[in-house]
């Protein structure tokens, strides 16, 4: 009996395995590259079997492989991609283990007569990015076209034309990190003004990728709360060049290279007299903003490459006031401002910059890079200014105030930052994988001396009988020297399924101060997601803790003691906490056979430990306490695309709501902006390419404000909205891209163009901020401080 059904066993088994082996047998490979129509391979695209479960994922090669069960008749294969049109391949009579198919899937470009329509770029994670193709030929008051690109984008604004500062989602200038090829880059400290203010570090000339996120950012990027902007430099293969003249200056490009070697040189010279001939106060203007950048690659292998910038910058700003008349309020209540200067104000500020970057290539997928960095800013701000002012009724002439008051300052401040690390980046499969550890040490040395006296209708304000007081005085000398340490791991996840294309980014930053011993843990993570149900869609959600660490501006505390103010250094200073939430998406749509996005962020910022902060012109004066917790909420909107076919243009809108409480007081934060409208259009004249329009567009809602060396928690004030329109025309001399100039210095030349902005061409008088006069009665009048007014510029460009 029991040999009976040991027997029926194994017959069990034969039968079972007749009926598995030969449908596992009934298998094929299927295996390839796929392309798109430039030869390139497509990462990411997904390889199924319709009516199969299976698929594969092509790697950065484009390859893939998958398993399929072999059908009666035919294999219908699909190979599908975000950005491409999916593609149908049928096999007949499959035969074999294995069958190689290539496949090349075409973009989602439509082809209009002798113009590519193109599709855009899909933004998966938070940072989003930007084009500065036109930027050569917006009209720009400060020559830094990269940062007054960025204050057209969503979340982001700017209320001073003669300042590349600008703010994000109600965070102050400081609150914004900037990197270039991956190190982080520092900016001079004293500058209280956008007259004060040269050039920027970054040169538009040799910028080849622009990344920004205005919060949710990974945990690479370094500590701070509000966005983020990283630059990536050019390395050509062939020589290029341009020059470009203009009223406020002018700029020279020089790039070179091949497969092993390039190198770029940028010069650039800037002065605002033009520009600041049109605010109220006349006077004689100097100023005299130079550098000179220069960034080398060398590749001597496929193993090593090292990459070098150097930088060096001389800004000088020299001012000899003479009178001023400023005109405001109501055509019901109208004043007038009259000042007769004397005295002077020369200011200097000299930065020198080196980053290297040793980089060692195991393979393809990995790689370990030795970081290192030298910043020093050299920095003082001397002046002595004496001014005799009447304030009148505008219509009557009925004096309403008179007074002498007189400004000095003797501010001097050098800083060094010196960084060291080592950075390593794997790809495994899926993943990327990227760590770094960073070693900082930084060191400041200040000795400022700055009064204020004010004298009106005879009596000293503050007025005392028994003495002779200053309204405002400071004296800082100073010394810090500090050491961070810093270390992030993050990786980033990509894979499709059939519900779409995920893209997750994890990651955790940590970060030790030698000042308070504090050591912070930065968790950040986010997903987006690109459904199949409907492709034209994407999906983001991020959040993450993001410290402040403190600087040195934010480390100084003030106390005063008989009306006389000294600055101490805050050893207990807790870095400032923002926890970020966004959600966000954008949806890709064609409207008169062009392409468009809409894109839109919802976000909210929890605020703890802030510093307060009171914002004069485009200086932060922090209070140097961790006084404040707070929040920001908002929405923005953004639809971009080609409003005219060929030129780039969009619209934004910004929403918020902010508040942070200090001492028990709930007022807004200091650049808390209920509204913002910005719009950047590019246009061409029917018929013709030859002549190009971009204008820029901003209506911005004012920051509040308070009485200067108020209380923190004192802000009852706002200033009027930010109303700005420039214009920048173009026309097109020579064009000689296709290189059929063979003859002459025309053959050097690929592109000229000739061009004129008319800068605030409403002239409206828009408010950088308010001069106070007080009476012996302690009345006190706010004299708006204007901006520049309406102005022509003329510019000519050589590309080569």
């Amino acid at each position: 009996m029991k040999t009976l059904k040991s027997c029926l066993g194994v017959c069990m088994m034969v039968l079972l395995c007749a009926l598995v082996l030969p449908a596992q047998a009934q298998k094929v490979r299927v295996h390839g590259v796929v392309s798109d129509e430039y030869s390139k391979p497509v990462e990411m695209a997904m390889v199924r079997a319709e009516g199969q479960t299976g698929i594969a994922i092509c790697n950065m090669k484009g390859r893939y492989s998958l398993m399929c069960e072999v059908p009666k008749d035919s294999l219908v294969l699909v190979y599908s991609m975000i950005g491409h049109r999916t593609k149908k391949h049928v096999l007949n009579g499959v035969a074999g283990d294995s069958i190689l198919v290539n496949i090349t899937l075409s973009s989602t470009g439509v082809q209009l007569s002798n113009a590519t329509v193109k599709a855009y770029r899909r933004q998966t994670d938070q940072m989003q990015k930007l084009s500065a193709k036109g930027a050569k030929l917006m009209p720009s008051t400060t020559g830094n076209a990269v940062e007054e690109l960025v204050a057209t984008q969503m979340g982001v604004s700017s209320r001073n034309e003669m300042s590349s500062q600008y703010n994000v989602r109600g965070g102050s200038f400081d609150e914004n990190v900037v990197y270039i090829n991956g190190q982080e880059i520092y900016r001079p400290m004293l500058v209280r003004s956008g007259q004060q203010e040269g050039l920027s570090i970054i040169n538009s000339n040799m910028v080849s990728d622009i990344s920004f996120s205005a919060g949710g950012f990974p945990a690479k990027y370094g500590d701070k709360m509000s966005s983020v902007l990283d630059i990536t430099y050019k390395q050509p293969e062939k020589t290029e060049g341009s020059v470009a003249l203009s009223l406020l200056g002018g700029d020279a490009y020089l790039g070179f290279g091949n497969k092993k070697f390039s190198m770029l040189n940028g010069l650039r010279y800037k002065t605002t007299r033009h520009l600041l001939g049109s605010t109220d106060t006349q006077g004689e203007y100097k100023p005299n903003f130079f550098d000179y950048q220069n960034f080398i690659t060398w590749k001597p292998n496929d193993r090593w490459s090292l990459d070098f910038i150097g930088y060096l910058s001389t800004n000088h700003y020299n001012f000899r006031p003479k009178n001023r008349e400023t005109k405001f309020g109501t055509m019901n209540d109208a004043k007038q401002f009259l000042v007769y200067f004397d005295g002077q104000e020369k200011d200097l500020f000299r930065t020198r910059y080196a980053s290297l970057r040793l980089t060692h290539h195991f393979n393809e997928k990995t790689q370990l890079a030795l970081l290192t960095s030298f910043y020093a800013t050299k920095e003082q701000e001397t002046y002595d200014i004496q001014g005799e002012y009447w304030l009148n009724e505008a219509t009557t002439q009925e004096q309403l105030g008179v007074g002498t008051y007189m400004e000095h300052a003797r501010n001097y401040l050098t800083a060094q930052v010196m960084n060291v690390g080592m950075q390593f980046h794997r790809q495994w499969g899926q993943h990327n994988v990227e760590t770094a550890w960073m070693y900082k040490n930084e060191k400041v040395k200040e000795n400022a001396t700055e009064w204020e006296m004010r004298d009106s209708s005879d009596y000293s304000m503050p007025h005392r009988l028994d003495r002779l007081n200053l309204i405002y005085s400071l004296r800082a000398k100073t010394e810090l020297s500090t050491n961070r340490f810093e270390y992030y791991l993050q990786d980033t996840y990509r894979w499709q399924s059939p519900q779409g294309r995920f893209t997750l980014n994890y990651g955790l930053r940590i970060t030790h101060w030698s000042w308070n011993k504090e050591t912070l843990f930065s968790p950040r993570v986010s997903l987006g997601w690109i459904p199949t149900f409907n492709e034209n869609f994407t999906f983001r959600a991020a959040t993450g803790v993001y410290y402040q660490s403190p600087f040195y501006k934010e480390l100084r505390d003030t106390v005063t003691v008989d009306g006389n103010t000294h600055v101490e250094l805050n050893k207990d200073i807790k870095s400032q906490r923002s926890i970020h939430l966004v959600i966000g998406g954008d949806y890709q749509f064609r409207m008169i056979d062009r392409p468009f996005r809409f894109s839109s962020e919802v976000y909210y910022k929890s605020l703890s430990q802030l510093i307060p902060y009171n914002v004069n012109n485009i200086r932060v004066v922090y209070c140097g306490e961790n006084l404040g917790k707070g929040y920001v909420a908002g929405i923005d909107f953004k639809l971009f695309g080609e409003f005219v076919p060929g030129a780039d243009s969009w619209v934004t809108l910004s929403l918020m709501s902010t508040k942070e409480t200090i001492l028990g007081h709930t007022i807004p934060r200091p650049t808390g902006q209920r509204y913002n409208l910005s719009l950047f259009f590019t246009d061409f004249f029917p018929g013709t390419t030859r002549w190009k329009m971009t204008l820029k567009a901003a209506l911005a809602d004012g920051f509040p404000f308070g009485v200067p060396h108020g209380k923190m928690d004192e802000r009852p004030f706002r200033a009027p909205a930010y109303r700005r329109v420039d214009i920048g025309m173009s026309y097109r001399l020579l064009n000689n891209e296709d290189h059929h100039i063979k003859q002459g210095l025309g053959k050097a030349v690929k592109n000229a163009w000739l061009g004129v902005d008319a800068f605030n061409i409403l002239g409206i008088n828009n408010v950088n901020s308010y001069y106070w006069v007080t009476d012996i009665t302690n009345h006190r009048f706010a004299i708006p401080n204007y901006l520049t007014g309406r102005l022509l510029n003329a510019r000519l460009l050589l590309e080569f």
